[in-house]
């Protein structure tokens, strides 16, 4: 199966809300499944988004877990808030949420919500717990992005714009710029590597992922899965797979993870532990037309054509004009030759 090299989503350019990479698998091959229509699209999905502020004087709590719970949905998300406090959930099935923020030093905030439109805004505060009043004053210092120099974040945002406009090239200096204003700018490392990507110089990109990693002390999720991803490139799906998993102890919420954990299993021809990590890609984002790829090759793998059809026609449905979108054609046609062939009663 070939890869393309995941692409980063159009940025938002409040300071801290990072792009996110997303796989962008070209097929030819083969996979599974019967629970994903096409009429799952249809469904509405909304998003919860908000923010989170310190009581004692209004300022936003950066990275800071968000969880966010609903039963009757049968989904459970964790997310960390940008730089601003603020943060958002994507692809949202129908539901009662609960969203409870948990830090130390402080009472636990809670609330509830439904996605049920385009967006449903919330402010959560926290408040310094009675145990601990000393943490009122420690958490304006512990803070860490209130501790990043404006010229640091301003040379990011420049960097975020390169990409945004696809000049991978261009953003390195501006990245670098962030790094050497803020050396624990983990975050630059990592668009220093999602850049190197880009522009096909893979084994740099795994040094600044690694770097990434290091800084964070394994805490930036993003790294450990784009690093996982260009091990599986590498043909090393299971150094990859260790990797991809830890980073989803951080995220556990990525579909994006899950796809790329999903890719890594089918490489160590374990077709039905793939499909189990794209349901829980779909259920995350149901709209995430390359877990549809990753499915048709179990699929495939497994001989179900009907079922590979299935995904293939989801992923066009998706993306009709997509990179891959030409190759996905193709590879439909193949199915279909083999699926009259093994069926010309059909």
């Amino acid at each position: 199966m070939a890869h393309e090299l995941p692409k980063v989503e159009k940025a938002s350019h409040r300071a801290g809300l990072l792009p996110i990479i997303f796989l962008n698998l070209a097929l030819l091959t083969w996979i599974p499944s019967a629970e994903a229509q096409v009429s799952n699209f249809e469904t509405t999905a909304g998003k919860i988004s908000g923010i989170v502020l310190s009581q004692a004087d209004n300022r936003p709590a950066g990275q800071v877990v968000v969880n966010l719970k609903s039963d009757s949905a049968g989904i459970s998300r964790r997310v960390l808030t940008d730089f601003e406090g603020r943060f958002e959930v994507r692809s949202l099935p129908p539901g009662a949420y609960e969203i409870i923020v948990e830090e130390p030093g402080y009472e636990p905030s809670r609330t509830s919500a439904q996605p049920t439109g385009p967006s449903s805004e919330l402010v959560l505060y926290l408040r310094p717990s009675k145990h601990s009043e000393t943490h009122r004053n420690d958490y304006r210092v512990s803070v860490r992005e209130l501790k990043i120099p404006g010229k640091a974040r301003n040379e990011f945002r420049k960097g975020l714009d390169h990409l945004d406009k696809k000049d991978p090239a261009g953003s390195l200096s501006h990245f670098t710029k962030a790094f050497q204003a803020f050396p624990d700018y983990y975050e630059a490392y990592y668009h220093i590597g999602v850049a190197k990507m880009r522009l096909g110089q893979n084994d740099e990109a795994m040094q600044a992922f690694q770097m990434a990693i290091d800084l964070s002390d394994g805490r930036y999720a993003w790294a450990e899965l784009a690093l996982g991803y260009l091990l599986c490139q590498e043909g090393k799906p299971g150094e990859a797979e260790r990797i991809i998993r830890r980073g989803l102890e951080g995220d556990e919420g990525s579909a994006e993870g899950y796809v790329i954990l999903g890719s890594a299993l089918m490489q160590l021809n374990r077709p039905d532990e793939a499909e189990r990590n794209v349901r829980e890609a779909l259920l995350r984002n149901p709209n995430f037309a390359d877990a549809y790829l990753v499915r048709s090759d179990v699929y495939g793998r497994k001989g179900d054509y009907r079922a590979q059809l299935q995904d293939l026609d989801a992923y066009l449905k998706l993306e009709p004009n997509g990179p891959a979108s030409e190759r996905v054609r193709r590879g439909r046609e193949a199915a279909l030759r083999i699926l009259a062939k093994s069926h010309p009663q059909d």
